[in-house]
């Protein structure tokens, strides 16, 4: 019998590595603080007493020494785990990830894996300022050969982590860190994991779809749940996996209801959303559109400190629910 416990996102973290680790010994956790510390975000806790010092590997303060260290240890037969923290530096770790890691296997015919996974947490929500709260998934998704996770709850979170460590390919991890500490239902199966591609319909509706991911899925879901008391019926697709995209899903949801909402918590212009938004125009679901697709994004800013600027340039409980309204009344 499939036994459930609640648990918090960075909790949920912390079991789908020592899971996968216990299953594998091939399989590593390295990264700044990982070790005594138990993570920037406590996604390591007490793994360092389970695991020891050469499995829960901390490191020098080098984000690109770290991400060409575990390109290496993956292209030789391991299966680390990297945890970057802060999203924004994977700036700094770019070279490794975009020109080493993402390409090696095409260009060896298919010849040489980069099993490497890199948890990353992403968006902001927690004052974290313009240089520790932006969520880049654009960037990498923009690059072929890297597969692209951002979970909106703690048990898709482990159950894609799982996925995303099994997986043969370099996978970027996002961890919406406004979420870290709420707490859900998680599956503890150590066998349980969600393939990476498989897309999810989080609520059932007729009227409008909001396709959303992250953090945001929260959000989301608060905002269709608060206009369901109008008549307002809202289906919401949460994709999971942004790289491979479930593009069935999406279309089909769209098909079904005739309007579409996309919303993210990165930057408008040139964000996912977009992405998406593209994918529906050359899709079979623009026949069926009886208006024209609405993005919710972050404004074009550097993420504000103050906490009320950064609640303002953000995608809110009722600025969805505004954009719900203004989406069914079109038309």
């Amino acid at each position: 019998m499939t036994e459930f416990k609640k648990m918090a996102l960075r909790e949920a973290i912390n079991l789908a590595q020592s899971q996968e680790m216990r299953r594998d010994e091939k399989v590593f956790l390295m990264g700044e603080d990982v070790g005594v510390y138990g993570g920037d975000f406590g996604t390591s806790v007490g793994m360092l007493a389970e695991f020891g010092e050469k499995r829960v590997r901390d490191t020098p303060i080098s984000e690109a020494a770290i991400a060409g260290a575990a390109v290496g240890a993956a292209q030789t037969g391991l299966r680390p785990i990297v945890d970057l923290t802060f999203m924004d530096f994977i700036t700094i770790a770019m070279d490794a990830i975009v020109n080493q890691a993402a390409k090696t296997n095409y260009m060896f015919g298919g010849g040489l894996k980069t099993p490497v996974t890199f948890r990353v947490a992403s968006g902001s929500g927690i004052g974290s300022a313009a240089q520790h709260s932006q969520s880049l998934e654009a960037w990498v998704a923009h690059i072929p050969g890297l597969k692209v996770v951002a979970p909106g709850t703690a048990n898709d979170a482990k159950a894609l982590l799982k996925a995303s460590i099994r997986d043969n390919n370099p996978v970027i991890f996002l961890e919406p860190k406004a979420l870290y500490g709420k707490k859900e239902e998680v599956d503890q199966d150590p066998d349980f994991i969600i393939p990476l591609g498989k897309g999810d319909i989080k609520r059932e509706g007729s009227d409008v779809t909001i396709v959303t991911y992250g953090r945001m899925l929260e959000r989301v879901l608060q905002a269709a749940q608060e206009v369901e008391q109008d008549g307002i019926s809202v289906e919401v697709v949460d994709p999971r996996t942004l790289i491979p995209l479930d593009k069935d899903i999406i279309i089909n949801s769209v098909k079904k209801t005739g309007r579409v909402i996309l919303v993210n918590d990165a930057y408008k212009t040139g964000g996912f959303i977009g992405e998406i938004a593209a994918m529906l125009t050359e899709s079979e679901a623009f026949d069926y559109l009886d208006a024209p697709i609405i993005r919710l994004a972050s404004e074009d800013v550097p993420v504000p400190y103050a906490h009320v600027l950064e609640t303002a340039v953000l995608p809110s409980v009722e600025k969805i629910k505004d954009a719900i309204i203004k989406q069914v009344n079109k038309g």
